[in-house]
């Protein structure tokens, strides 16, 4: 039998397996080559794979695994035979259904000319990878991913770090830093995020060396550590006042040409103020050419260099002074955009009071275990997830579900790291190491999804890479062209070809989306709602088709009690006969009418000989008669006149009520109904919905034609889709997607799995720190509140209408500039002021989606 199979349409072709998601009836019996579905095995068929789980069908659709699941034998632990000779790291892997899965990934991996060796345990879910000294080994999660899978390292590789890096006011400036890292010999690896300001390094040398090297660029880097409190950043006096003296300087020469000051001292001023203004683009710009990079530090510089040369003097001076003012208010308006994470950051504390026997020690959080007792005060903020163990309090949850109205909460409840113990004192036991909390993975979610390039700045940056050189060279053509050709003088020529090259800087360009999207992202983590990249901002601003799971997601998912109908006796007394014979049940039907009972008030009377009938009800003795709670089936049974009652029912039931019916062997004496109620602020939210421009809003349940409409009805929604299996789910939304419309599914991420994959947008209903929901879906509203909805849709429409003003803001300026060169009205200083004052305008226009709110 073969060892591998898939789930895959393209390995199923390729490879002549089977995937656990093809019918059971297309594998042949006797055919031993192939897998099953069913978990019909023989031992000696313990070497194949199966899938009937459900769940395990959903989890492949989400991981997009190239496996299929199954039972097999147990598979030895890994022997430790690797060659010694390269650098060994361990991870753990997700999503593996088989041992096939396990071939599958060794395979992938040895294909790479850097893998050495490469060994998957199944049974403990480990890889061991043994690669070449110098190789990057962040391509062996690019190809496990790539197979479908998910790789954490267990054994972090120390040469890898994180640094914070400042100055960066576009992405050319870190697309600068990676290229000259590249060349670097003792570094493997590097990417720089621009939109987040941190360089990841993969490297041998020294942390100062690096630091070092980045200083070189023109750059700040500081190495990132355990410790998440951020740490206000000190004002940048030495360059504020590098700035202030060159203005200085810059006035004192322009102002003394007009009062008779000498010319050559105005020279002198004007060249002070380049090479003091000037010496760190100009540093920059070295190693930016040495990098074969063409950023703007290189444009500036030749900029000044070239007026210089031509006797320009006070141009140059005006742009370097421009250039390095424009630069001081970029980053700082970039770093508003910033905030967002670093606020997160410092809501967690960094210390908590553990208790150690009758004692109180505060120790940091990164010290503290699981199962470690912490006490938090009133009016503290709590410093790691946990479960109450003793104490009341009411918490405000806003940093982790955007809902500033506390929550009550009691022992056996969970608490959330970063949230605000408002009133009483609390002592909890630790379920989650500081990395795992949930603050730290809205962190952690919400630092990748700004770090991802959304489609537009993809292309926007593919755009400039191209743009600017081409302008580079029209300029120098520019400068050479017409005078060698006799039009006029070379210093003409070359002034606006000095011009020309100023306008060749795209940085207002390049930076409109990024800052849009980091903004528009920082907004909704704020408010509860986690968007996990550029992607699905952009694609929630196109959605206009919405389609909703009903059960938890419009409805509350709990039943309650919604009609009490007494016929013979007073609506208490039915409560109390109720509530009397299904103390003792345990069916979810049962529950509920006694939770309902006793919030009233009641109390159960004393009753005997409990039984329960099975499909049908519970019959128990109270003061010597016999009593019945069940359906209408049990009653007919018992051949008890049921007069209207029956009709009743079938109101009730067509209603899409569960009805129990109440009596004794002689008479019915009421019914009670339940009903999974709809949520309080559904209808608001899709009349909301409506509002910002949703036209279609639909309804997928597994429930019946009859309950489906009443919901429909009451939830206002345009269309509905009845008595759905989960697979049907992803049917309909393909369906949708047929009819034309681009489809978001919200879903509560478990169940809604399949379907959550197939729309084009997925949307889970997160519940304050479900793990599950947090990974499944494209957005997470944290507090199941899809009043939550709106304000995204509204937001990613915003983030679109902002991205394409500043878009067209920026090439109009381009064009504006372009075009003003060639009679001679645009000057060097204006060229600059032009570049500069639109990026600080993209920048200022894009913060305005920090604001946006409910």
């Amino acid at each position: 039998m073969t060892e591998k199979c898939c789930s895959s349409e393209t390995n199923r072709l390729q490879d002549n397996t089977c995937c656990s998601n093809q019918p059971s009836q297309a594998v042949g019996t006797n055919d031993t080559e192939n897998c099953c579905k069913t978990q019909d095995l023989s031992e000696d068929d313990t070497s194949s794979c199966c899938g009937n789980d459900k769940g395990d069908t959903e989890s492949r659709t989400m991981n997009n695994a190239s496996s299929c699941c199954g039972v097999s034998k147990a598979e030895p632990e890994i022997e430790n035979d690797f060659s010694p000779t390269g650098q060994e790291v361990e991870y753990r892997v997700e999503g593996m259904d088989c041992p096939s899965c396990a071939l599958t990934i060794e395979k992938g991996l040895r294909s790479l000319d850097m893998v050495q060796e490469a060994k998957v345990n199944y049974n403990t879910a480990k890889l061991k990878v043994i690669a070449n000294e110098k190789a990057p080994l962040n391509e062996v999660e690019n190809t496990v991913n790539k197979l479908g899978f998910k790789v954490d390292p267990i054994i972090q590789n120390k040469n890898v770090r994180t640094y914070d890096v400042e100055g960066m006011d576009c992405g050319s400036c870190a697309q600068s830093i990676e290229n000259h890292f590249k060349n670097h010999p003792s570094v493997k690896d590097v990417k720089v995020h621009f939109s987040t300001g941190k360089m990841k390094l993969e490297h041998d040398n020294s942390v100062d060396e690096i630091v070092s090297e980045v200083s070189k660029l023109g750059y700040k880097a500081k190495l990132q550590t355990n410790n998440r409190q951020s740490q206000a950043k000190p004002k940048n006096k030495k360059e504020l006042g590098m700035i202030t003296f060159t203005g200085i300087l810059l006035a004192i020469g322009f102002i003394g040409s007009f009062i008779g000051m000498p010319a050559s001292i105005s020279t002198i001023l004007y060249a002070i103020a380049i090479v003091v203004s000037g010496a760190k683009p100009a540093k920059s710009a070295y190693y930016a050419i040495k990098s074969r990079s063409l950023d703007m530090n290189v444009l500036m510089s030749v900029a000044a260099i070239g007026a210089a040369i031509i006797g320009e003097w006070f141009e140059g001076a005006t742009v370097v002074w421009l250039f390095a003012l424009g630069t001081a208010l970029q980053n700082r308006s970039i770093e508003q955009t910033r905030k967002s994470i670093r606020n997160l950051m410092d809501l967690a504390p960094s210390k908590a009071w553990v208790r150690a026997g009758a004692e109180l020690v505060e120790k940091s959080v990164d010290d503290i275990s699981i199962g470690n007792i912490i006490v938090i005060k009133p009016g503290d903020r709590i410093p790691l997830d946990g479960e109450i163990i003793e104490g009341e309090t009411s918490v405000n949850q806003a940093p982790i579900t955007g809902e500033s109205i506390p929550v009550d909460k009691m022992i056996g409840d969970t608490v959330y790291a970063g949230t605000i113990n408002e009133s009483g004192s609390l002592e909890v036991r630790v379920t989650k190491l500081v990395e795992d909390t949930t603050i730290s993975k809205i962190i952690h979610l919400v630092e990748e999804a700004q770090e991802q390039k959304a489609p537009t700045q993809a292309f926007i940056d593919k755009f400039a890479s191209i743009y600017t050189p081409i302008v580079f060279l029209l300029a120098l053509a520019v400068i050479v062209l017409p005078p060698l050709f006799g039009f006029g003088e070379w210093g003409e020529w070359a002034y606006k070809g000095l011009a020309l090259l100023v306008v060749a800087c795209p940085c207002a360009l390049v930076i409109s989306t990024p800052v849009a999207i980091v903004s528009a992202i920082g907004n909704a983590a704020k408010n509860g709602v986690l968007i996990k990249g550029g992607t699905f901002l952009e694609t929630a601003g196109a959605i206009k088709t919405i389609a909703f799971d009903k059960t938890g997601t419009l409805t509350e998912g709990k039943p309650k009690v919604s009609t009490i109908q007494p016929l013979t006796i007073s609506e208490d007394e039915l409560l109390l006969i109720g509530l009397t014979l299904e103390e003792y049940s345990t069916h979810p039907i049962a529950k509920t009418i006694v939770a309902y009972a006793k919030e009233k008030g009641f109390q159960a009377r004393r009753g005997e000989l409990y039984k329960s009938i099975a499909g049908k009800g519970v019959q128990a003795t109270i003061d010597g008669e016999i009593y019945f709670a069940g359906n209408l089936k049990l009653f007919e049974e018992l051949n008890v006149p049921l007069g209207g009652v029956s009709d009743k029912v079938n109101e009730l039931q067509l209603e899409g009520k569960t009805v129990v019916i109440i009596g004794t062997q002689t008479a019915v004496m009421g019914v009670i109904a339940v009903a999974d109620t709809i949520r309080p602020i559904t209808v608001k939210a899709i009349n909301n919905l409506q509002q910002v421009g949703i036209n279609q809003v639909v309804m997928l349940t597994g429930d019946n034609e009859g309950t489906a409409k009443m919901i429909a009805k009451e939830a206002s929604v345009n269309r509905y889709f009845a008595e759905l299996l989960p697979e049907d789910k992803v049917e309909a939304v393909k369906q949708l997607q047929k009819e034309g419309h681009k489809v978001a599914m919200v879903g509560d991420g478990i169940n809604d799995a399949p379907a959550l994959a197939t729309s084009d947008l997925g949307i889970a209903m997160g519940g304050a720190g479900t793990d599950t929901a947090m990974e499944t879906a494209d957005i997470v509203l944290m507090a199941d509140n899809l009043e939550k909805l709106p304000h995204t849709i509204k937001l990613s429409r915003k983030a679109l209408a902002i991205i394409k003003q500043n878009i067209w803001f920026s090439l109009i300026v381009k064009l504006i500039a372009f075009v003003f060169v060639f009679p001679g009205w645009l000057t060097l200083w204006l060229a600059v002021l032009s570049d500069t004052g639109a990026a600080i305008i993209v920048i200022l226009n894009a913060l305005r989606l920090l604001r946006v709110k409910d």
